[in-house]
């Protein structure tokens, strides 16, 4: 991209590091660099009161939470989260419980994003007094394909145009961020599916009727039951893509969710208030590389997973913990520190690929009895028959739903 040219701003600053957005990502990667000593400023366009409370996903692998808490960031976590052991299938009018704990000795944690992004914001700014810069206008990077890249914004108090100036640059900004835009248009693809399916996502005010995720196989249609705390619950329903929350008010919601949910035995599912619908037209993209010169993308602003297997927020912490330790390592000029930068867009997306297929495997089983094809409900049921019959089946599932693969 051009070279700035602010004549009338203030004098511009510099650091190491800019790290653009304050989600899971960014702010993991914020605080890896801040605990090595790192000088480092995070952009966010959101205010913290937005950021900590903006729903979003809740399913952790314990992968995860372990890197986290490798790197001092995981006391609350682990002292609120649920530890989930279980999932549910209900398929053929019956329950199907899949103990993935008993059969691997690991186990999920629900923890809402929100949450962890409060702890995040917390011990970046609070305790380990990082610069963080929130509100901030019409951000813009700049050279990052030379060793003078650089970031520009409005200030939101004053109005000015701020530069700063940086070593690297951390594109932590999501789907609709500005730092996949400053990717030279040659160096790169974005690699999209498209499921053509829309999910209802539904946040409700209502203790859930399980103690563990949901997952019911109708010929009508998936539905999803997602714990987020013993008084809140997240459930999903399949609907046309392109419809809209106006179309289901409460009492088609809670018809639906209770028909597709509907198995012997079952307990009825409690009603609550529901306090967020958004309407998801499922897809995935994935961008190769990750990186160009002195800009690393991480999180939803190099790929995206539809939430069908719960994978999003774990791809991102996992790219932040690459990304935060390699620069870390190249900016304190450890041992080794050169590779882990080259090599951190191809470590990245051998999970992200590994995650995208998992996902696409378990949408055929959530939404195959749905097509209307006698073929692919045959095939749909034979999977997650497969499922409960074959212990290797099953040991492969639970590997994949848990991330625990040795290869990454």
């Amino acid at each position: 991209m051009n070279s700035l040219q602010h004549p009338n701003t203030p004098a511009p600053q510099r650091v190491s590091v800019v790290v653009v957005g304050a989600g899971p990502a960014g702010l993991t990667v914020g605080n890896i660099l801040r605990r090595a000593g790192v000088d480092c400023v995070v952009l966010e366009s959101e205010t913290r009161e937005f950021i900590e409370q903006r729903p979003r996903a809740g399913v952790i692998e314990e992968w995860a939470v372990r890197a986290l808490e490798q790197r001092g960031l995981a006391g609350n976590l682990l002292r609120k989260a649920q530890r989930h052991t279980a999932c549910e299938f209900r398929f053929d009018g019956r329950r199907h419980r899949f103990e993935y704990g008993e059969l691997t000795g690991r186990h999920h944690f629900v923890y809402p994003q929100p949450l962890l992004v409060t702890d995040l914001v917390r011990e970046y700014a609070d305790v380990r007094d990082g610069d963080i810069r929130f509100g901030v206008r019409d951000v813009q990077v700049h050279d990052v394909d030379t060793d003078r890249p650089s970031v520009s914004y409005t200030c939101p108090e004053s109005g000015q145009r701020q530069v700063v100036h940086c070593d690297f640059v951390a594109g932590c900004d999501g789907a609709r961020g500005v730092t996949r835009r400053a990717l030279p248009a040659d160096h790169y693809r974005v690699a999209r599916h498209d499921y053509g399916i829309g999910w209802l996502s539904l946040l409700a005010e209502a203790p859930p009727s399980s103690d563990c995720v949901l997952f019911g196989i109708h010929q009508d249609g998936f539905a999803g039951q997602m714990p987020r705390s013993p008084e809140v619950t997240r459930y999903y329903l399949q609907c046309p893509p392109g419809d809209a929350p106006e179309n289901w008010p409460h009492e088609r919601v809670w018809a639906e969710l209770r028909r597709r949910l509907a198995v012997e035995g079952a307990p009825e599912l409690v009603e609550g208030r529901l306090v967020e619908k958004r309407m998801l037209d499922m897809h995935d993209y994935v961008v190769e590389p990750m990186a160009s010169g002195r800009l690393f993308l991480a999180g939803d602003a190099a790929h995206l997973v539809a939430p069908i297997a719960a994978k999003g927020m774990n791809l991102a912490l996992h790219d932040a913990f690459l990304l935060g330790d390699a620069l870390v390592a190249h900016l304190t000029q450890e041992a080794g520190s050169i590779s882990g930068l080259e090599s951190y867009s191809e470590a990245c997306l051998r999970r992200v690929w590994d995650y995208q297929e998992f996902s696409q495997w378990l949408s055929d089983v959530y939404h195959g009895s749905a097509a209307g094809e006698p073929f692919r409900t045959g095939t749909t049921l034979a999977r997650l028959r497969r499922l409960f019959t074959s212990p290797l089946a099953a040991a492969a599932f639970a590997e994949q739903y848990l991330g625990t693969a040795e290869r990454y």
